[in-house]
């Protein structure tokens, strides 16, 4: 998509744009490196800079035809200390069509603080894979602040 963007539309038109689903792998920009919003594109598990501002790519890719964003936070992801609520803000303000919050998950209350800050799905998986907490502890905490769980 960021090689070429006008592919969003093309799937979109030809299969509609709930099927797309646009991962934007973002993170804070590193010293040297200016963005609008202060927030970075990165491609290859977020090893390489684009330049791209990640607010601005994000707003594009819905213009496009993305259906829904996956938002991972580079510097949150697999560090277990929550989300990172800020860029969650700074791309909901932008965007009105479904955000997952991917990246930072560490307590069970942090799934509601993402929901609490605009993502309408939350995705977590060390968490889970090490055992550190049950999906059902992730769900009762979304749950007891109020959010709706399937």
């Amino acid at each position: 998509a960021i090689n070429r963007p006008e592919q969003l539309a093309e799937v979109a038109r030809r299969f509609g744009n709930q099927v797309v689903v646009l991962s934007v792998d973002a993170r804070r920009c590193p010293q040297g490196v200016s963005t609008p919003s202060g927030y970075e594109v990165t491609t290859h598990g977020g090893t390489r800079s684009t330049g791209i501002d990640a607010v601005d790519w994000a707003a594009r890719a819905a213009a496009l035809g993305a259906g829904e964003i996956l938002l991972n936070s580079m510097d949150a992801d697999g560090v277990t200390g929550g989300f990172d609520l800020e860029m969650l803000d700074a791309v909901r303000r932008q965007v009105h069509i479904p955000l997952i919050a991917s990246g930072g998950a560490g307590r069970p209350e942090d799934f509601a603080a993402a929901a609490d800050h605009g993502a309408d799905a939350v995705l977590a998986a060390s968490v889970f894979h090490y055992g550190t907490m049950t999906v059902q502890q992730a769900k009762d905490a979304l749950r007891a602040a109020g959010h709706p769980v399937r």
